[in-house]
């Protein structure tokens, strides 16, 4: 069982792949705002983290060069869940460190399969 944290300013979208991913027997927690993401990361490291690109408070692309910054979060997996849709969006994205890049809308099954497999490689 991982611990995953899930940043979704969207809480729908947020209870679906939390839902999801409890289902597969992962704990997993949401919240809506990516400073109150990086301050709960900072506090306890996750397993796994999955941000919206676009958030109040500090947004998915900065939240993750900020994780990426750090020696205890250079490897941590992150995935980005977002309705961009650009190829540019996911090379920033990319760029900036996320390791996997799923669009919305997302099959629930796909996102469990894709952290499950992030997790195994890290």
């Amino acid at each position: 069982m991982a611990r995953i944290i899930i940043a979704d300013d969207d809480e729908i979208v947020g209870e679906i792949a939390r839902d999801a991913l409890i289902g597969a027997g992962h704990g997993a927690g949401l919240v809506t705002d990516g400073s109150e993401a990086f301050r709960i990361i900072k506090a306890r490291r996750p397993h796994a983290v999955i941000l919206d690109c676009n958030m109040p408070g500090m947004s998915g692309v900065l939240l993750v060069q900020e994780l990426r910054k750090m020696p205890e979060f250079a490897s941590l997996p992150v995935m980005m869940l977002t309705g961009r849709r650009g190829e540019r969006d996911e090379e920033l994205a990319r760029y900036a460190g996320a390791d996997d890049y799923m669009r919305k809308p997302f099959d629930p099954d796909e996102l469990v399969f894709r952290i499950e497999q992030m997790l195994a490689r890290a």
